[in-house]
């Protein structure tokens, strides 16, 4: 069987202009896994308990949106065949969790994160960053994002309204995924980042989440 050529630097970034457009716009699909809210009893939400779980997703949307272009950027700029394949398979999970969010805010009548296109553009810039100082940082940094979202996905378990099964079952399962890829980037050689590195990450986590909760 022929093998397919690698893509030229061209085609990466035509794909990427293709997964930008997607991710901000709406509409992206997986055809990979199927979302976890589908095995759980279907929800009956209040007004106000709807409400609330649609400013909940679409923070987790924008979040999923941020980690894509991360990703992107992160591969785009990837010194080593492998670390980019690492990042792109990653990538491919984060799609999952796209869907999944935009899913689920489309039910509940909610609208994703008009901010989204700034969120996105910060993040790829991040990742190109972060990639072009190498890729043992490369891979610290992906370690220390996926960190963070574990924590914020924790809280927001804990704040979704109790009778939001499908909103649980999902955010349970971006955590496992989300815990996977910190091990997977740590195991292959990511360092430490240091701790303003690690501050300024949490500063810009707190302006999306606030300013996406609302917009």
């Amino acid at each position: 069987q022929r093998m397919r050529a690698p893509l030229s630097m061209l085609d990466k970034l035509i794909v990427q202009v293709d997964l930008a457009v997607k991710s901000v716009a709406g509409g992206i699909t997986t055809k990979t896994r199927l979302s976890p809210a589908g095995d759980v009893e279907k929800s009956i939400l209040s007004n106000q308990e709807a409400a609330r779980s649609v400013r909940l997703m679409r923070v987790n949307h924008s979040g999923e949106v941020c980690a894509q272009a991360l990703y992107q950027g992160q591969a785009l700029a990837a010194k080593s065949a492998e670390l980019e394949q690492t990042m792109n398979q990653a990538s491919q999970e984060e799609i999952d969790h796209l869907a999944w969010c935009e899913a689920r805010i489309e039910e509940l009548d909610g609208h994703t994160s008009y901010l989204n296109p700034l969120w996105y553009m910060a993040a790829f810039t991040t990742g190109m960053v972060a990639g072009l100082i190498g890729d043992r940082y490369n891979l610290g940094f992906l370690a220390a994002t996926e960190d963070l979202v574990c924590e914020h996905l924790e809280d927001y378990i804990e704040k979704l309204p109790q009778a939001d099964l499908e909103g649980r079952a999902i955010l349970s399962q971006m955590k496992l995924d989300e815990r996977k890829h910190a091990t997977i980037a740590r195991d292959a050689g990511g360092v430490e980042l240091p701790a303003a590195v690690k501050s300024l990450m949490r500063g810009f986590s707190r302006l999306m989440t606030f300013s996406t909760y609302r917009l």
